[in-house]
């Protein structure tokens, strides 16, 4: 059991971690502290956080696990705020959703202490944001992926492995770029695409019409496009060369099917959208992948 958790960002990914780990006897107090004071007062009034800290520094004063819930853009000036008192023997990880450049602001913010961070992205989270929709299940059966670095202590990584497995989650490591590369493709694009598709239909005379005979299909496809604009701006910037790249590939699939479509081959369509069809038809979340990257 850690004796206190020091959380940063207190909206739904860090609110729910803390009650992870109360609800699985890994922690004896939570110390909390969120950029807005009524955040972090209504964390406390839920149970989420047992004290409400002034300042990023201390909340993790005496703390001996340590997590940031903060936008990926706000991840340097948090590590440097509390850079004073971090210590060998701390834990400190984040729930990013890009790495590489989360591990490159912990070397420049951290330096000689950065072995103490441990890189996580929770695959998980809903469209709604803030403390009032955080609950302790949020990261039972969801995949997690750790990032370390050649300067991460085993001893630390160790630590993050036990906590996420305590709580429910598959834990799985890999290198911060290989990680940024896959994501580009089954999570960021997905949400450009889901923005995107908003757009273009509201962005017509006729969007409203349109948007009234949408049925569950178009709800389920244009889920995550309500996902938190700001948060989401942060990550795209943050990952923005592997997303183009992304979203380079996408746009020469589209352009195949355009052009069978044009040119009246069915064939060539169905053959396409067989493809597209039986993958997503044998294909399972979380299932285990059968090469490793790296």
């Amino acid at each position: 059991m850690f004796e206190q958790l020091g959380l940063i960002g207190c909206g739904l990914m860090g609110g729910s971690f803390a009650l992870a780990m109360k609800k699985a006897g890994l922690v004896k107090r939570v110390v909390g502290y969120s950029k807005s004071p009524s955040t972090t007062d209504r964390a406390r009034q839920m149970g989420v956080i047992d004290v409400e800290a002034p300042s990023a520094l201390l909340a993790v004063a005496g703390a001996d696990v340590v997590l940031i819930a903060v936008p990926v853009s706000a991840t340097e000036a948090t590590l440097k705020a509390i850079k004073h008192l971090v210590t060998p023997q701390m834990l400190i990880m984040d729930v990013g959703s890009t790495k590489a450049d989360v591990v490159q602001a912990a070397r420049r913010a951290l330096r000689d202490q950065v072995g103490s961070f441990v890189p996580a992205h929770p695959i998980t989270g809903r469209e709604v944001s803030g403390v009032e929709h955080a609950e302790a299940d949020l990261y039972s059966g969801r995949q997690v992926i750790l990032t370390p670095t050649e300067r991460t202590y085993t001893a630390q990584l160790q630590k993050a492995q036990e906590i996420w497995t305590a709580l429910g989650s598959r834990v799985s490591s890999m290198s911060p770029e290989s990680h940024d590369a896959a994501f580009a493709a089954v999570s960021h694009l997905p949400h450009v695409l889901a923005f995107a598709m908003m757009n273009s239909i509201t962005g017509q005379p006729e969007g409203d019409d349109f948007l009234s005979l949408a049925g569950p299909g178009f709800r389920d496809f244009t889920r995550i496009a309500a996902s938190d604009p700001k948060v989401w701006r942060d990550i795209l910037l943050a990952n923005r060369e592997e997303l183009i790249a992304q979203s380079k590939l996408f746009q020469q699939a589209l352009k195949n099917i355009e052009q069978a479509m044009e040119k009246g081959d069915g064939q060539a369509l169905e053959d396409m959208l067989t493809l597209a069809s039986e993958t997503r038809a044998h294909w399972r979340m979380g299932a285990q992948r059968t090469s490793k990257l790296r």
